[in-house]
């Protein structure tokens, strides 16, 4: 193999490697970044990608805020939320609305879930109780 071609391989490589695309969630095999809990609920899971690439991955949603707490948001390139009605499925924060209800658990305790916007959050709250927030006002209630 000459030279040349093994620098191109090695940088396609190189360059793969620092995407700032987030990766898959393995459920039942990725650790929380946070709480370092297996991440199985594919309808609380959150992802984080940073401006060079890295990805965190949390197993609940409030994992994901207390992370933040101390952190300046304009780092990451995506901040990414499970929504309960899609399970599975990763929406940018800012494309979701957040319920806190009793009457539905997440994986760390704090009774909280996302959806997309425009989606059923009402109808959720109607049936389940609870309080619906925004990305800011869900960042307050979770770090005072």
């Amino acid at each position: 193999m000459n030279k040349s071609l093994l620098i191109l391989l090695l940088s396609t490589c190189l360059l793969g490697a620092c995407s700032k695309k987030p990766q898959p969630i393995t459920y039942g095999r990725d650790g929380c970044d946070f709480c370092r809990m297996t991440i199985v609920d594919k309808g609380h899971a959150a992802q984080l990608v940073t401006q060079k690439g890295k990805n965190y991955k949390f197993d609940a949603i409030e994992c994901l805020v207390h992370y933040l707490a101390d952190k300046e948001q304009s780092n990451y390139s995506h901040i990414l939320v499970a929504s309960l009605n899609e399970p599975g499925i990763l929406l940018p924060h800012t494309e979701a609305v957040f319920i806190i209800s009793k009457k539905i658990p997440s994986p760390m305790g704090a009774f909280l879930s996302a959806v997309r916007v425009g989606e059923d959050a009402d109808d959720i709250i109607d049936k389940n109780g609870g309080s619906l927030y925004n990305w800011e006002e869900l960042n307050k209630v979770l770090n005072p």
